[in-house]
């Protein structure tokens, strides 16, 4: 399996219901070699009656890693909330604390670009030597990665970085073809995540309702993950980390353990036939 690019289980794959040691548990029966934690998990953990101490022992004990940290939000707004400007803190300590160099970090408010990129500037500064992935979702204010690249290189910071996901490539109606990543260089595009679609989308008002609910797990449906993996690879994407981020309600059903290691066959099966290097570098 992959130590330079670690296969990781994203927060939202294995939900919120189940204890940290659970979740890295079933993380490491699976056969993933991170997780990723939102500050929302990351809290609930400390709700437990965890120290970070004892974060870093469970971790031990499974010979795991944390990966992926996420989720910076509402980061372009002119006053925003103390809740926003503490969870953007808790990232910067989960990031210092699990040796992650990279934040997830989404946005679902429409402002221009030149307004986002000098928020994004700003953002990038706070952050310091940690990158901030950028993550253009269909139904958010960076819809699509044409809008994602006009905004990180007006920022014109070496830290301001993309994400990518084959949920949300999909979703936004863009060809699985590198033409869509034309003059993007493969090093800003800092993560990827993986899964698949259904055949219809949900109607345009509850997309995100779909995000949220109703993914499939890689090469399961009809988003042809392993056409997405191969572009990447052509594209000489080397991400820091190799997300799976399957929200589904079906899925997660079955159980924490039994969702991971649904979740990493299928992971597995796209990457042997699409991009073998993610399993053996």
């Amino acid at each position: 399996m992959s130590a330079k690019y670690p296969i990781t289980v994203s927060s939202w794959t294995l939900g919120d219901k189940c204890t940290f040691e659970e979740r890295v548990s079933a993380a490491k029966n699976a056969g993933f070699e991170g997780i990723g934690l939102r500050a929302e998990t990351y809290v609930d953990a400390l709700n437990e009656g965890l120290s970070d101490q004892d974060i870093l022992e469970i971790l031990k004990k499974y010979e795991m890693q944390v990966t992926e940290v996420e989720y910076i939000v509402q980061w372009a707004e002119d006053n925003r909330s103390y809740e926003q400007k503490y969870k953007e803190q808790m990232c910067f300590h989960m990031c210092e604390l699990f040796g992650v160099s990279h934040i997830n970090c989404g946005l679902m408010e429409t402002y221009s670009v030149e307004h986002t990129a000098q928020k994004l500037k700003e953002l990038c500064g706070r952050a310091g030597s940690l990158v901030i992935g950028v993550e253009p979702m269909p139904y958010s204010g960076i819809p699509n990665v044409k809008r994602a690249w006009e905004i990180v290189k007006a920022s014109e910071c070496e830290n301001a970085k993309i994400i990518l996901d084959s949920w949300h490539w999909l979703r936004a109606n863009q060809p699985i073809n590198l033409c869509v990543l034309e003059g993007i260089p493969a090093d800003k595009i800092v993560s990827v995540q993986i899964n698949d679609v259904y055949e219809r989308a949900y109607a345009e008002n509850v997309l995100r309702d779909e995000s949220m609910h109703d993914r499939l797990a890689p090469g399961t449906g009809y988003g042809d993950t392993a056409a997405f993996c191969r572009m990447l690879k052509e594209k000489g994407v080397q991400p820091r980390a190799f997300g799976v981020e399957v929200i589904s309600d079906s899925i997660l059903a079955r159980g924490v353990e039994e969702a991971a290691r649904f979740n990493f066959e299928n992971t597995k099966k796209v990457l042997e036939s699409s991009w073998p290097e993610i399993l053996e570098a």
